[in-house]
C-alpha cells in the first residue's frame, strides 16, 4: 500500500501562484507513474498532469499547460505541482495519485485550492 499525503493548498487572488506537494510513502522509484487530478465543484475528477518514472515524461492537461509544471524530488519521495497564472476555474480539490504499473492505483485524500476572482 502506498499512501499520499498532498498539501500546499489555499486561497489566492486571481494571477497568483501555489505549490501542491505529494509526499509517498515509499521510494517513488518504485512507481511507475504519478500524476495530479483535481475535481471541482459540480464536475467529475479530471487528470491535470502526470509524470513517468520510466521515460521522465511529463503531459498536461490543456487547460493547465504553459502554466503548470509537475516535477519530482526523488530524495523526498514528492511529487510537486507548480501553479502559475491561477485563474478561478483552477478552483478544486487537488488530488495526488500514484500507479504502480500492476493495476494498482493510489489517492491521497486532496488538498483544496481556491482562486478568487
Amino acid at each position: 500500500q502506498v499512501q499520499l499525503v498532498e498539501s500546499g493548498g489555499g486561497l489566492v487572488q486571481a494571477g497568483g501562484s501555489l505549490r501542491l506537494s505529494c509526499a509517498a510513502s515509499e521510494s517513488i522509484l518504485s512507481i511507475n507513474s504519478m500524476g495530479w487530478y483535481r475535481q471541482a465543484p459540480g464536475k467529475q475528477r479530471e487528470l491535470v498532469a502526470t509524470s513517468t518514472r520510466t521515460t521522465y515524461g511529463r503531459t498536461y492537461a490543456d487547460f493547465v499547460r504553459g502554466r503548470f509544471t509537475i516535477y519530482r524530488d526523488n530524495t523526498k519521495n514528492t511529487l510537486y505541482l507548480q501553479m502559475n497564472s491561477l485563474k478561478p476555474e483552477d478552483t478544486a480539490v487537488y488530488y495526488c495519485a500514484a500507479d504502480r504499473g500492476n493495476g494498482m492505483r493510489y489517492w491521497g485524500e486532496g488538498t483544496l485550492v481556491t482562486v478568487s476572482s
